[in-house]
């Protein structure tokens, strides 16, 4: 934008020539390049930004699964111990 600003000033006052064109125009194509790439880096933040705070989330989720299936594993060797236990003393009554 600044650059076309440049060259429509020197193409007005006759002070370019064919080369100064072709270097200007050059220039202006890189800098709507960087502009996009700009663009593009800022919205790969956002998206990076996005995915960590997804992480965070998925992570709490896993651990809290985690720590579910502990407890039902303890659940479940305390039930068998408890069933274990009675039928002990069932056989114990029956011999």
């Amino acid at each position: 934008m600044i650059l076309q600003i440049k060259v429509n000033h020197y193409k007005a006052n006759g002070r370019v020539n064919v080369d100064s064109e072709t270097l200007f125009r050059q220039f202006g194509e890189i800098e709507t390049k960087v502009e996009k790439l700009i663009q593009i880096c800022g919205s790969q933040q956002t998206a990076n930004l996005e995915l960590h705070h997804k992480i965070t989330q998925l992570e709490e989720e896993l651990r809290a699964a985690n720590e579910t299936v502990k407890r039902h594993a303890e659940e479940k060797a305390l039930i068998r111990s408890r069933v274990d236990t009675l039928l002990a003393r069932l056989e114990e009554m029956n011999p």
